[in-house]
């Protein structure tokens, strides 16, 4: 079992809880949190593979995805009444499994040849749209939506990666690095309050008179 595969297991455990939080916390049954810990942990992969025809789509080919989505959502269960509900608790969680994602959706963009910058893509899609599937279904806005830097933590992220790679790092030290780029944008830019530029454009404004 190599690291890599490893990451994988942990980014979905924790995209799990991620999701099984936020679940708690809108009061839905069992089941309801099932599920929304499932699409938090595997729906970016799962539509990553759909849009490069991967298959088997990641969770089906290996139920070990599975076995770590219910076994998040126990051990989460076991431990909420002592960590209680906390923004902090969810957001290390969410980005331990945005990290990992975006590396693992990279790795398999490049992996079936497509250019490294629709790669690139395809890794952000891995990472953030698990959390987006994850907002709507319990009413919620997506964070890729709002003004905090989500998305484009994927992005730099990812960049370094390919950076590293262009220049034979050793591919598993680039996967630890190039989480830690993602890891250490997102813990400085929420302490920071760091956001991006919001567009202020009124195109009927502009074009009067």
């Amino acid at each position: 079992m190599d690291i890599i595969y490893v990451l994988d297991i942990l980014g979905t455990f924790a995209f799990a809880i991620s999701g099984t939080l936020v679940a708690s916390d809108k009061k839905l049954d069992l089941f309801g949190v099932i599920i929304i810990a499932f699409v938090t942990a595997v729906g970016g992969g799962m539509l990553r593979d759909v849009l490069i025809n991967a298959h088997p789509i990641n969770w089906i080919g290996d139920l070990n995805y599975l076995y770590t989505i219910f076994a998040a959502v126990l051990f989460t269960f076991l431990v909420k009444s002592k960590i209680g509900y906390l923004s902090t608790t969810m957001f290390l969680f969410d980005t331990i499994g945005l990290s990992v994602f975006t590396l693992l959706g990279l790795q398999k963009g490049l992996a079936y040849n497509l250019h490294p910058l629709v790669a690139l893509i395809m890794g952000m899609i891995s990472a953030v749209f698990g959390g987006v599937l994850r907002d709507v279904l319990t009413n919620k806005v997506p964070l890729i939506f709002e003004k905090e830097i989500y998305a484009s933590a994927c992005l730099i992220g990812g960049l370094m990666y390919l950076i590293l790679s262009y220049f034979r790092v050793d591919e598993n030290i680039n996967f630890i690095i190039s989480a830690a780029v993602v890891v250490s944008i997102r813990i400085v830019a929420v302490k920071l309050h760091l956001e991006l530029p919001k567009v202020k454009y009124d195109l009927f404004t502009r074009f009067k008179k």
